[in-house]
C-alpha cells in the first residue's frame, strides 16, 4: 500500500510541473500586460521597465519558469501582483469556500443520482425511468451559468425563498450547490441505472432469486456493490468536475472561493497567483484519483494495486 501511494505521488511531479508550464506560456500568449494593469495607461516607460524588472517579467519565459520551479521546492508560491499577498495566503483564504460548494455538491449529486439510478433499475421503463431520464438529458445539456441564472430569477426573485448570492448561512449555500450538482446528477444516475441493470441480469443475481433471497439483500449486497466499482470512478471523475466547474458558479453567485478568484487573477494578468491556484486544482486531482484508486480494493480485493 505505501509503496503504491509513493509511487503515485511520485508520478504526480512531473504532471504539476507540466499543469505550470501550461499555464505560464498561455499566460505569457495573452493581450494585455499585469505591469500596465497596475500603473495605469498613462505611465512613463521607465516606470514601467522598473516595475518589470522588479517583477522579474523582463526575464526570458524559460528563465521565469525555472525560477518559479525553484520557488516551489522552497514551498513558496510567490506573490500576489495586484493583491502584494503572499498567494499562499490568498489561497487559504479562498480555497475553504470551494471545498464547502464541492462537497456539498457532490453530496447531492451523490445521493440523488445514486438513489435515482437505482430506482430506474429496479423500476426499468416505468413513468419514474422516464422522467428520471428526461431530467438527466435536460440536465446534461443546460449549460451551469444558464441554469444559475434561472434558479436565481426563480427562487430569488420572483419566490423571494433564497439570498441571490455571497455567503453567510446554509441558504446561501443552497443555490450554488444544487446549480453546480445538476449535470453530474446526471451522469451518475445514468450511469448507476447502467451498472444496476447490468449486475442484476447477472446469472449469480438470478441464483439468489431462485434460492429465495429478498429482494432487498439481493440488490443491496449483490448488486450494489458489484455496480459501485463504475460508480465510484464517476464519482471521482465528478469530483474533478465540480471544482473545475466551481470556477462559473462562483462567478455567477459571487461565491467568494477560488474558482472566482482565479477569474479575477485573468482579468488582472496576476499570472502568479493564478498559477498558484491552478496547481492547487492540479494537486486535488491527483489526491482525489488516488484515494479513488485506493478505494477499489476495499470494495474488490481481487484488484491488484500495484499499477
Amino acid at each position: 500500500m505505501l509503496t503504491f501511494v509513493t509511487r503515485r505521488l511520485l508520478l504526480a511531479v512531473p504532471v504539476l510541473l507540466g499543469v505550470v508550464f501550461v499555464v505560464m506560456l498561455t499566460i505569457d500568449l495573452l493581450p494585455g500586460d499585469a505591469v500596465t494593469l497596475m500603473l495605469g495607461e498613462h505611465a512613463t516607460r521607465d516606470a514601467v521597465a522598473n516595475l518589470r524588472a522588479h517583477l522579474g517579467l523582463d526575464k526570458p519565459f524559460l528563465v521565469r519558469y525555472l525560477d518559479y520551479v525553484g520557488q516551489l521546492l522552497r514551498g513558496d508560491l510567490g506573490r500576489s501582483f495586484q493583491q502584494n499577498r503572499p498567494v499562499a495566503a490568498e489561497l487559504s483564504d479562498a480555497w475553504p469556500a470551494t471545498l464547502e460548494l464541492t462537497i456539498a455538491a457532490l453530496l447531492i449529486a451523490a445521493v440523488v443520482g445514486i438513489v435515482a439510478g437505482i430506482a430506474s433499475a429496479v423500476w426499468p421503463n416505468s413513468l419514474f425511468d422516464g422522467v428520471a431520464r428526461l431530467f438527466s438529458l435536460f440536465g446534461l445539456s443546460m449549460p451551469i451559468f444558464w441554469t444559475g441564472l434561472v434558479f436565481i430569477v426563480i427562487f430569488s426573485l420572483w419566490l423571494h425563498w433564497l439570498p441571490v448570492g455571497g455567503t453567510g448561512s446554509l441558504t446561501h449555500l443552497i443555490l450554488p450547490a444544487v446549480t453546480l450538482a445538476l449535470p453530474s446528477v446526471a451522469m451518475i444516475a445514468r450511469m448507476t441505472r447502467s451498472a444496476v441493470l447490468d449486475v442484476l441480469r447477472e446469472d449469480y443475481v438470478r441464483t439468489a432469486r431462485a434460492k429465495g433471497v429478498g429482494e432487498v439483500w439481493v440488490l443491496g449486497r449483490h448488486a450494489l456493490r458489484n455496480a459501485f466499482i463504475p460508480i465510484l470512478t464517476l464519482l471521482g471523475l465528478q469530483s474533478g468536475q465540480l471544482m473545475g466547474g466551481a470556477v462559473l458558479t462562483e462567478t455567477v453567485f459571487a461565491w467568494p472561493g477560488l474558482g472566482r478568484l482565479m477569474v479575477k487573477a485573468i482579468f488582472a494578468r496576476d499570472y502568479v497567483l493564478l498559477q498558484g491556484a491552478v496547481l492547487v486544482f492540479a494537486l486535488a486531482f491527483v489526491v482525489i484519483n488516488l484515494i479513488v484508486d485506493l478505494s477499489y480494493g476495499l470494495l474488490d480485493p481481487r484488484i491488484s494495486r500495484q499499477g
